[in-house]
């Protein structure tokens, strides 16, 4: 859906009324082009004394095609590895490094700090105080730019997570945690097709955003299989059509669900790379007025479809290092009112990365969850105005999100080189003012 207030605030009026009244000005987001730069700018990379990324993070930009300076009147990223902070005094040393180019990033830029993963030791304090430095930063971002935190353990491999972040596929991904630890990384051949010979399941995928991750997916090389009930089923194989892939019509909350799904992988690729839970529903009551019918269909679409769905896959038909992908919601990190039902289910989608993260780690594999905020669908267009207003801005970057940055995300997970992403729930949101 249009927004038709970031369009006007783009006019001279608009603008005019945006600088006088200090309203909320969202910038039009830079989204990936395969014919783009990755960043509006070169890098500017710092360290801190004693910093063991250094090296890693210049090795990975020059690869990535980003040019790294010492200067630059407008740079395109910021990126400082803080490892070697290991006392409360030289935190001193991230003021001395942002402080002065802060103000001079470009549109749409980029802030990343790198730390090392805290282990609750004293030593560990001042990495742990990375965390509130770097949210405040991408409170204080200004056009669109964004601030990210990548904690790191071990020999961890970060050069998927680093080419994420500092491209225009991370667009609405502002104020992140993201952990990486040791897993199986294999580099793809090409990093414009990633996906190349993998086999995803989307489920949900006939609109929206299960859509757009079919959509991503295949651009990345994947063979999709597009999976939504019957009743979807037109859509469903326009979808697949339109991305080169195969659609399925299957109830995922039917009891034989499960063994269908491994019997058609199995007889059809020979097995799974890549699964997303995407397919969710909402009914919406205030617990007082809500059915029992209205909670137990969101709770088995939403969540004990998935748990059935994993335990029958990784019997043998989900690959060694498969990935698994959640879709969970600030709404089941904040709660919101009248989705006691949808807060239960995401929250436990949370849960279910959680519980099941071991599990894929001693396979090769990996799961992670994304948590979308406000995201302009069919859904959210069909919300009274003044609450799609507040969805929109209530975020450092005042607009409401595509589907295609839930997509993105989802992507970077299901990379191979993202191995050692693992039980990472990212929030989708453009650092929402709603949860953690």
């Amino acid at each position: 859906m249009t927004d038709g207030y970031q369009r006007f605030a783009r006019t001279g009026p608009g603008k005019f009324l945006v600088k006088r009244l200090g309203l909320p000005n969202p910038v039009p987001l830079r989204r990936y082009r395969p014919d783009q730069p990755a960043l509006p700018g070169p890098a500017v990379v710092g360290a801190a004394k004693g910093g063991r990324l250094e090296e890693q993070i210049r090795r990975i930009l020059g690869s990535s095609g980003i040019e790294v300076v010492d200067t630059a009147e407008r740079p395109g990223a910021l990126v400082f590895d803080a490892t070697g902070i290991d006392s409360v005094d030289r935190l001193r040393e991230l003021y001395d490094f942002f402080h002065p180019r802060i103000r001079t990033i470009a549109a749409c830029g980029r802030v990343v700090v790198l730390g090392t993963t805290p282990d609750g030791s004293k030593e560990s304090i001042p990495q742990r105080a990375l965390e509130g430095f770097t949210r405040s930063v991408g409170k204080e971002l200004k056009r669109g730019a964004t601030a990210q935190l990548v904690y790191t353990s071990g020999d961890a491999d970060i050069e998927s997570t680093l080419r994420f972040l500092l491209s225009a596929k991370s667009a609405y991904v502002d104020a992140q945690v993201i952990r990486i630890g040791d897993g199986t990384v294999t580099r793809p051949e090409n990093w414009l097709t990633p996906l190349a010979g993998k086999v995803a399941l989307v489920t949900g995928a006939s609109r929206g955003i299960g859509a757009s991750i079919g959509d991503v997916l295949a651009r990345d090389g994947a063979h999709v299989v597009a999976l939504d009930i019957p009743a979807q089923g037109e859509e469903l194989s326009a979808v697949a059509n339109r991305i080169g892939g195969s659609a399925l019509q299957l109830d995922i909350t039917a009891p034989e669900a499960p063994a269908q799904l491994v019997d058609y992988f199995r007889a059809r690729h020979g097995g799974v790379d890549i699964v997303v839970h995407n397919a969710g529903i909402t009914r919406d009551k205030t617990l007082a007025k809500m059915t029992e019918a209205q909670w137990d269909a969101v709770l088995s679409v939403n969540l004990a479809a998935q748990l059935r769905i994993n335990d029958a896959l990784l019997d043998g038909t989900l690959r060694t290092d498969g990935r698994i992908v959640g879709v969970s919601s600030i709404g089941g990190i904040a709660g919101n009112v009248g989705q006691t039902n949808y807060g239960t289910s995401k929250a436990g989608v949370i849960g279910m990365v959680n519980a099941y993260a071991p599990l894929l780690a001693a396979q090769g594999g990996t799961i992670n969850a994304v948590a979308p905020g406000f995201i302009e669908t069919q859904m959210t267009a069909a919300m009274p105005l003044t609450i799609r207003e507040a969805g929109r801005r209530m975020n450092s970057m005042s607009q409401g999100g595509l589907p295609i940055d839930v997509a993105e995300t989802i992507a970077w997970y299901a990379n191979p080189a993202s191995g050692g992403v693992n039980g990472n729930v990212v929030r989708v949101c453009g650092q929402s003012l709603l949860g953690a």
